[in-house]
């Protein structure tokens, strides 16, 4: 039986969540049914994630647009049967590409709810309804990674639910669950993972903190981003200076999830939080404010965290700390990693590549 040739396109393999689960799913696919390239748009000096047992391709540009001609080239040589993207500006590429190249099936996976993003965007053709909706009614699949994103593709940008599929993201590592529970509000030690944006609500975090005074806490935010200036600038501003430490980028995430506990989600918007995901497979939990986008997927009441609708529920959650600290370690992994599993979400992903061949 011949293999089904699947090209994943990634614009690097930096820090990131699509490529992380991107990259994972092209490495762990059936074997015996599928053969799979992985093209990778900028250096391997660059790549934070390992890829093994697949065929990698670096094109070594910076940006998508010098790569655009190589890319060309690259599928009309090899023919795979499916190409599959992600990343907004790379989807739009293909999605264009996908017209032309009527005999291969075009999948993207999209990364946030594109509607509620475009708030934070000055993006032309995202912007732009009309425009988007015809580049993505090229596809033949498109991945939702939650159910509101799954809404918002439909609705706000037309395209039949029948090229919809909703394949959440799977847990890529193995972790331990934390071994250091702890109690005691002696001092709490809260902790964010994500890219220093403003949709990403650290604001609203910070802002929460600054009227705590009940007990001792420390606020560990790791990332980078266009607001790396402005943040710290606010915590001054806030007198938290003493409180809260700014981490750009560390190689063992999960290491630090499992030292902390609690993680704090200020988002107004996200695809499907893998920080979050991450946080409860190693046994901490989490608040976050009730953002469109996967969280409350993830997040079940009383066994893993909490969801808040305002910044006024989210200090009072925060001034009762001691039934977030109560939450077992053991019980907040296991949900996740029951509902998660990565052997799960890849049937999913081989199921739907099989409907379109």
């Amino acid at each position: 039986m011949d293999l089904k040739k699947i090209l994943f396109i990634l614009p690097s393999l930096r820090a990131g969540g699509a490529e992380r689960v991107l990259s994972f799913v092209a490495q762990n696919l059936d074997k015996t049914k599928f053969s799979t390239t992985l093209l990778v748009l900028g250096f391997k000096k660059d790549a934070i994630y390992e890829v093994k047992s697949i065929n990698v391709v670096f094109l070594n540009k910076r940006r998508l647009l010098s790569s655009l001609w190589r890319i060309l080239k690259f599928i009309a040589r090899n023919k795979p049967n499916i190409v599959v993207s992600s990343i907004i500006h790379v989807n739009i590429f293909t999605g264009v590409l996908a017209f032309f190249f009527r005999k291969i099936n075009f999948v993207a996976r999209e990364a946030s709810v594109i509607s509620k993003m475009n708030e934070y965007s000055n993006n032309v053709i995202l912007n732009n309804n009309i425009i988007l909706s015809s580049i993505y009614s090229n596809f033949s699949k498109i991945i939702c990674q939650s159910t509101d994103m799954y809404n918002d593709i439909h609705i706000n940008y037309k395209i039949s639910k029948e090229k919809l599929s909703i394949i959440n993201n799977p847990i890529t590592k193995k972790h331990g669950v934390k071994s250091n529970w702890n109690k005691s509000t002696e001092l709490v030690r809260f902790v964010t993972v994500g890219r220093l944006s403003k949709e990403k609500g650290h604001s609203r975090i910070l802002e929460s903190l600054s009227r705590m005074e009940s007990y001792n806490y420390h606020y560990t935010i790791i990332g980078d981003g266009p607001l790396k200036d402005e943040l710290p600038l606010l915590v001054d501003s806030l007198g938290l200076n003493d409180k809260v430490t700014f981490v750009p980028y560390m190689h063992n995430v999960s290491l630090e999830l499992a030292n902390k506990d609690v993680f704090l989600q200020g988002s107004y918007v996200e695809g499907f939080p893998n920080a979050v995901l991450e946080s409860c497979v190693v046994g901490t939990p989490v608040i976050a404010f009730n953002a469109i986008g996967g969280t409350s997927e993830i997040i079940k009441k009383g066994v893993n965290g909490i969801i808040v609708s305002s910044v006024e529920e989210f200090v009072d959650v925060l001034k009762d700390i001691s039934k977030i600290l109560e939450m077992d370690p053991n019980e907040i992994s296991a949900y996740v990693n029951d509902k998660f599993k990565s052997s799960y979400i890849l049937k999913q992903y081989e199921e739907m590549f099989n409907s379109i061949i």
